[in-house]
């Protein structure tokens, strides 16, 4: 299909490098201003997968309740012991032997179901993962494109690569250790009670104090991770704008200016990660400080009630194994803390492209876009990129179908605007364009789009075979249609001269042919795509002269019959163009063809003769 060749970003002109040029850069990521929120979307995500989380938890409560069982029938075997000494009577070795029977059959049974729930929790994580992944593509493919003009490609890269798998690692590994910990603290705490409600009482008085510490520092370290996340986005863009464009960098001489550069926004995520990780680091010593403090309470507590024959002292040792069981799962509120507050970090990045304003979901129109005549009208076309910034003011256009138009001009006057909104990348201001008496915005964007096909002065290949990059105009191509558009570019005899022909692989930017061959190649999906409208930009600048001849004649059988838009920068290649545009600052200042404006000696007269010598334009 036609439009699939026109859904591009290289169409913007930001990309291009030409139009608006407004704002590329990245906004601050703030301290997440809705926490509580961001957290209750995150888990709805888990909802479809509430069976196996319930299934998780039960797993959780057998493992943990196994090994809350064992430090009771430990403590027995020591009072066992100590009653064994203290009466100077055998040690009872037949108790003892089936308590470490006991003890093997719960370790086993605990770190079966252990297992289980890692098992289980992971596949939960990567299909939860996968779904927010899916969305997010999905996502992508409905955003405008102002989105992509007004956002670095890297950080949209960052959000949709380092987000989502900083949150996988941190929902497997957080959700695991709070289902477990939760659990753990319940068991712990219903033992102690059965065993001595004194001394849980002792233990849960430091409880307080511990989740004081977690919300303190947990509220300090938040914004360090949001800022982390923030210059983790900004590096991945300088990054890949300077792999990209290493050519142009090394060719300018800025290496050391892209490293200091690099240097400098590296120096920003260092210390945003040394604070965030400093920050939250604190945390673990500061529960295990309030852990010994419980640690000592029930030793000299627990020793007492000893004395006093209140309870036995392998309650005590069990308590003591208790405390540290309870106080285990405060421990790791600190990793745990770390790894939420990273996680919800990198979704608020992730739910905010998730909420940006998409394009509208349009109907097919019942329209039969085959059977409209190529004839395009712009009608007081007003359109801006900035609503108090208007770029095209009061166009007014008729174009009779298999017209060719050029649409020539200054850098910034409006060329790749006009086709920008022509693809309906952009919606007009006001006014309205039809084709075919109809107008574009009666037509859903699919329709539209299957009525064009672009060749680019930036080409764009995919990573496939040479067969596959030339199918890409039109769905169900056979071999065939492939081959006839080849040779209609003039591009089948290099494809038959590479070892692989059809079937030869373009590597990343199709680095194994040169600029020339790349452009054939994205001549002869136009052609295949069979459009009712051209729009070509400067098609033949990357060739050399012959090849452009050859091109040339391929083009002019293709436009017989077929409306066609030349955005123009060599006025020698539309000297044939049944139309003239000559925009400046959004503003058709004169029309016509090569000849009458010539002799109207105003503004493309002397954009031509700057082109050319006195005999060579005469000519």
């Amino acid at each position: 299909m036609s439009q699939n060749t026109n859904k591009k970003p290289p169409v913007s002109s930001a990309s291009m490098g030409r139009g608006h040029g407004h704002g590329m850069g990245m906004g601050p990521v703030d301290k997440p201003k809705e926490f509580k929120k961001t957290l209750f979307r995150l888990f709805g995500y888990l909802k479809p997968r509430r069976k196996q989380l319930i299934f998780v938890a039960i797993a959780a409560l057998f493992s943990t309740v196994f090994n809350v069982i064992s430090p009771m029938l430990l403590g027995r075997a020591t009072t066992s012991l100590f009653d064994s000494f203290i009466n100077q009577v055998g040690v009872d070795f037949g108790f003892l032997g089936q308590l470490l029977l006991t003890l093997a059959g719960l370790y086993l049974f605990s770190a079966l179901f252990a297992f289980l729930q890692g098992y289980i929790m992971a596949s939960v994580s990567q299909m939860t993962i996968a779904e927010i992944r899916q969305k997010v593509n999905e996502k992508l493919t409905r955003l405008p494109l102002k989105y992509y003009d007004q956002n670095a490609h890297g950080d949209i890269l960052s959000r949709a690569v380092n987000d989502i798998d900083n949150i996988n690692t941190s929902l497997q590994q957080a959700l695991t250790q709070i289902i477990t910990s939760v659990i753990t603290v319940i068991g712990v705490i219903v033992m102690m009670l059965v065993i001595s409600p004194l001394l849980t009482l002792v233990v849960i008085v430091t409880i307080p104090l511990s989740l004081v510490v977690v919300r303190v520092v947990a509220s300090f370290s938040q914004k360090h991770f949001a800022n982390q996340q923030k210059e983790l986005g900004e590096i991945n863009g300088h990054v890949e704008e300077m792999f990209t464009g290493h050519q142009v960098v090394k060719a300018f001489g800025h290496e050391q200016k892209s490293i200091n550069e690099f240097e400098e926004i590296n120096d920003r995520l260092y210390h945003s990660g040394w604070k965030a990780q400093f920050i939250s680091g604190i945390m673990m010593p500061l529960m295990m400080f309030v852990s010994n403090i419980g640690y000592v309470l029930v030793c000299i507590v627990g020793g007492i009630l000893v004395l006093n024959n209140t309870i036995r002292i392998g309650d005590v040792q069990a308590f003591i194994q208790y405390s540290q069981q309870l106080s285990q799962p405060m421990v790791q509120v600190a990793s745990i803390a770390n790894m939420i507050q990273s996680a919800i970090a990198s979704a608020e990045r992730v739910f905010k492209l998730l909420d940006e304003e998409e394009e509208p979901r349009e109907e097919l129109s019942s329209v039969d876009t085959d059977k409209l005549p190529g004839h395009v009208s712009f009608d007081h076309v007003r359109f801006g990129y900035k609503k108090d910034t208007a770029i095209v003011k009061d166009m007014n256009v008729e174009v009779h179908e298999g017209q060719t138009v050029a649409i020539v001009g200054p850098t910034g006057a409006g060329k790749t605007t006009i086709i920008n909104l022509l693809m309906r990348f952009y919606e007009l201001d006001s006014g309205s364009i039809r084709v075919g008496g109809v107008d574009l915005k009666d037509l859903s964007r699919e329709q539209v789009r299957d009525m064009f096909a672009m060749v680019l002065q930036d080409t764009w290949l995919f990573n496939g075979t040479i067969r596959d990059n030339i199918a890409y105009g039109r769905e169900g191509s056979t071999e065939a249609d492939i081959v006839r558009a080849a040779k209609a570019a003039y591009a089948d005899d290099f494809i038959r001269t590479l070892p692989e022909g059809y079937d030869t692989v373009l590597g990343e930017d199709a680095t194994n042919i040169s600029q020339g061959q790349r452009q054939l190649l994205t001549i002869a999906r136009a052609i295949l795509a069979d459009p009712k409208i051209l729009i070509l930009d400067e098609a033949t600048s990357s060739v050399d002269t012959r090849t452009e001849m050859n091109i040339q004649k391929a083009m002019n059988e293709l436009m017989v019959g077929r409306t066609s838009f030349v955005i123009a920068h060599r006025l020698s290649t539309i000297r044939e163009a049944d139309l003239i545009l000559v925009m400046d600052k959004g503003d058709i200042i004169e029309k016509g063809n090569h000849k009458e404006l010539l002799e109207q000696k105003g503004f493309y007269a002397d954009l031509y003769y700057s082109q050319f010598s006195d005999k060579e334009a005469v000519s």
